[in-house]
């Protein structure tokens, strides 16, 4: 319970701060000598902070379903804006998929975390010289465009919100429409994810050991609420303009992983 609790604490910490939850819950289970955990336990951390986003979120995705079932103009506004959420999960969806194996051996690779957040550190620190002056909405173009940075941030060390708010600022998109949108839009592939999970460990079992399913969602409801907390600080962060900083704390982290694995 120890163990997890820790992870779980990452994972709500660094899925909303662009320093990549995935990349530290790698380099945590290395530190803390549990090897190979099984999937299932990094999944329902994630839907942890999905549950986070929802909560976050309601007010906004209560507008979005009673908009899908009334008449006129708001319907067609609230189609629009379902439609480029599913448009930005066809990436990852796509690499998920083709790429499954490939992707899940990189779990295991703490080497490739070193190297994965020192990419997330340039690519965060290169918003400092974007302008500060941003003001346009999420189209479908660059809803395409978040979601192929979403598909890049699946592997551990790019940082998902790093990635989709770095391109969302490079776009012109004004930073409260983009962390909205950002995190909206990670909603079909946690869930997806988290859904392929449950019905794999219905049909078969892993040949790596996994959580027990008490503690999984133990950790999933820890992640949660640290999620919702972390969430906040980040929007915080982004009216301050000091996104850009998280980048020094990704190089240092990815100084140490290297050095020390």
């Amino acid at each position: 319970m120890l163990e997890v609790t820790i992870l779980s604490i990452l994972q709500g910490i660094a899925e909303f701060l662009p320093i990549s939850s995935s990349g530290h819950l790698v380099v945590a289970k290395e530190f803390l000598g549990l090897g190979d955990v099984g999937i299932r336990l990094d999944v329902f951390l994630h839907v942890g902070t999905l549950i986070a986003v929802v909560l976050f979120y309601f007010a906004t995705l209560r507008s979005l379903a009673l908009k899908l079932i009334s008449k006129g103009g708001e319907r067609k506004e609230a189609l629009s804006y379902v439609g480029k959420i599913l448009l930005s999960a066809i990436p990852a969806g796509a690499v998920g998929v083709l790429l499954n194996d490939f992707l899940s051996s990189l779990f295991s690779s703490p080497r490739m975390v070193g190297l994965a957040l020192a990419f997330t550190s340039i690519v965060l620190i290169s918003t400092r010289f974007f302008l500060s002056s941003k003001t346009a909405s999420v189209t479908f173009k660059s809803a395409f465009l978040m979601g192929l940075a979403q598909a890049v941030a699946i592997i551990p060390g790019v940082s998902r919100s790093g990635m989709t708010l770095s391109m969302a600022k490079a776009l012109g998109v004004e930073s409260g429409k983009a962390a909205e949108f950002s995190f909206l839009m990670s909603i079909p592939p946690i869930a997806g994810a988290a859904l392929l999970e449950v019905i794999k460990s219905l049909e078969c079992s892993s040949a790596v050991p996994e959580v027990s399913w008490g503690l999984t969602l133990y950790g999933a409801c820890v992640s949660a609420v640290i999620g919702y907390i972390s969430l906040a600080l980040l929007l915080k962060a982004l009216k301050a303009n000091a996104f850009w900083m998280f980048g020094l704390y990704t190089s240092v982290v990815s100084a140490i992983v290297l050095i020390a694995m």
